[in-house]
């Protein structure tokens, strides 16, 4: 297959999509796209992209089964700004390539993330990392104010040890969170998902989700059909564990639905897709048995055998 361009990407890139009050995110380049997703899967039995519909059932089929590994053939490289405490949550995702700014070969910029005002908020009462009701206006006020203040505080005395020849490795270590800085991310499109899983979430913090957002814009361009699949299998899907599927199972039998139910009636689902939602409510055993291993006294076993 020849080298693979999808329009929506091709006008994306290099385009700044800004983020917070500095910050953005830039596609530099990609690899593939919906079609290197389908040659992939199809490999084993030399076939590659078909019709469109084809192409839609097979990444759906791809996703919602968790054969990720065609989604890996896809690769996006990306350019970011942003605050350096946005990093440090980003960086958790070890399951890309990255090239940042380094203070001790440049000078650090002078910018600095400030919130909104409706975004000063107070600790929640019910979550340990996450905020709670926004701060009166005039506290808010006062809130981001005295954070400028130190942001300024904090920069000018980082530029006088510039000045003074202080190595720029020992000048920058007390500048603060708040300061931006940029790197190149590159990462393959099963991890992405995963990352945007995480990071669109309303638990996540509301800074690193607004990039979520934009990588996420971003995504859809290169692979329209797999971002639609991950939206309909991951973002808006749900795990349900053992004790919520018995719970499930005794809901919809108490409405006299079971395993011999026509679930046509309720759904417009196709019907291979009734069926495999079916056998994951009813599967044929209802719990898989693990194999029964006896533990081997090692003192027994003979090395010379």
């Amino acid at each position: 297959m020849a080298h693979i361009t999808v329009p929506a990407a091709e006008e994306l890139l290099d385009q700044y999509l800004p983020v917070l009050d500095h910050g953005f995110v830039r596609l530099v380049d990609y690899l593939g796209g919906d079609a290197r997703i389908v040659q992939a899967a199809r490999v084993s039995y030399g076939e590659g992209t078909k019709s469109v519909r084809e192409d839609k059932a097979l990444i759906n089929y791809l996703y919602r089964n968790l054969h990720t590994s065609p989604f890996e053939q896809v690769i996006l490289t990306l350019h970011c700004k942003l605050p350096i405490f946005v990093a440090r949550q980003w960086i958790r995702h070890r399951t890309a390539r990255l090239n940042g700014v380094s203070g001790r070969y440049s000078v650090m910029g002078d910018e600095f993330y400030l919130a909104d005002l409706d975004r000063v908020q107070s600790q929640s009462t019910d979550n340990k990392q996450g905020s709670g009701d926004s701060l009166p206006v005039d506290t808010a006020r006062r809130v981001l104010a005295a954070l400028k203040i130190e942001q300024g505080h904090a920069y000018g005395h980082y530029s006088e040890l510039i000045e003074q020849g202080v190595a720029r490795e020992l000048a920058r270590i007390n500048l603060p969170l708040s300061l931006y800085t940029e790197w190149y991310w590159q990462i393959d499109l099963h991890n992405l998902f995963h990352f945007l899983k995480l990071r669109l979430d309303a638990h996540a913090q509301y800074e690193i989700r607004r990039y979520a957002q934009a990588l996420a814009h971003c995504a859809q361009a290169v692979a329209p059909l797999a971002y639609a699949a991950f939206e309909e299998h991951g973002l808006y899907g749900a795990r349900l564990s053992r004790s919520e599927l018995k719970l499930l199972r005794r809901l919809l039998g108490e409405a006299g639905i079971d395993a011999d139910s026509d679930l046509s009636q309720y759904s417009k689902l196709p019907r291979r897709r009734l069926n495999e939602f079916s056998a994951k409510l009813w599967p044929a055993a209802a719990e898989p048995v693990a194999p029964e291993i006896k533990p081997v006294d090692r003192g027994r076993i003979d090395p010379a055998k």
